[in-house]
């Protein structure tokens, strides 16, 4: 049962003053006390890093909102470990400008980084991210909506430990919701070479357009059909059929046999 007064954190990849976020602050704000605690500018693709090697600042933009000069990993970390009475009921981690798809998409995502910062710090923590219709507009009134009554529910019934949701919404009109595994997204990696005005060479590495692969029922090819797409992340990354393979145990084997011998 959700507490009377849940605290609900907000964070996400693309900037504390994003429309997504800026968006379903608003349209949760009955539910429960808001924070938001997000970079003060776009930080895509920067997965779970840390910083670790220079002084975090941050602004106070208003009462129980902060833009750091971080990744949303760092916002996450900071806000439950110094700006929030206690820790959160609920992280929300988006919504994401653009898809975050298949397995290389949340590899290096920050918003689904976000997100996982949170379940590691034992908070029920969703990712979420949207997809453009075909003009290239990204409908973050109707994405806001569904976010809301996902968070009315996992209020309600928290997520199990170490698992992290990651939902995309396609454009309206939607079909409904599945659960879904990840498929796959195949970049074709793209490296653009320029000299600066000083004739020295600088790269821009690019992600060309990226293919979907992958069986029917994978993220990848569902959202295609406009379906929301629900994919439960575990944070145990361990291969355990892997562990059990007899093959590989008979490999580990003979290397510690060989370690044993040269130790000796």
């Amino acid at each position: 049962m959700a507490k009377k007064n849940p605290l609900i954190l907000l964070t996400n990849d693309d900037g504390l003053f994003a429309e997504g976020i800026e968006a379903l602050s608003r349209n949760i704000k009955d539910l429960g006390q808001i924070y938001i605690v997000a970079p003060d500018r776009e930080r895509s693709a920067t997965s779970l890093a840390l910083t670790l090697h220079r002084p975090l600042r941050v602004k106070t933009i208003k009462k129980n909102i902060y833009a750091v000069d971080g990744t949303p990993a760092d916002c996450v970390y900071l806000a439950v470990q110094k700006f929030l009475p206690r820790k959160p009921d609920l992280l929300i981690s988006g919504p994401n400008r653009g898809p975050n798809l298949g397995q290389q998409d949340i590899s290096y995502s920050g918003t689904v980084a976000g997100a996982i910062q949170g379940t590691f710090l034992q908070i029920s923590s969703m990712a979420v991210s949207i997809l453009a219709d075909k003009y290239g507009k990204y409908h973050f009134d109707h994405a806001v909506k569904i976010c809301r009554s996902m968070a009315q529910h996992f209020l309600e019934s928290p997520l199990p430990e170490g698992i992290t949701l990651n939902i995309n919404i396609p454009p309206p009109p939607v079909k409904g919701i599945k659960i879904v595994k990840l498929g796959q997204k195949r970049y074709n990696p793209e490296i653009i070479e320029k000299t600066d005005p000083r004739h020295r060479l600088y790269y821009w590495i690019g992600t060309g357009n990226p293919k979907a692969i992958g069986d029917k029922d994978s993220d990848v090819m569902i959202i295609k059909k406009g379906y929301i797409t629900v994919t439960p992340l575990n944070t145990d990354l361990t291969d355990k059929k892997t562990i059990q393979l007899s093959s590989f145990k008979n490999i580990l084997s003979s290397i510690n046999h060989e370690i044993s011998q040269k130790t000796l």
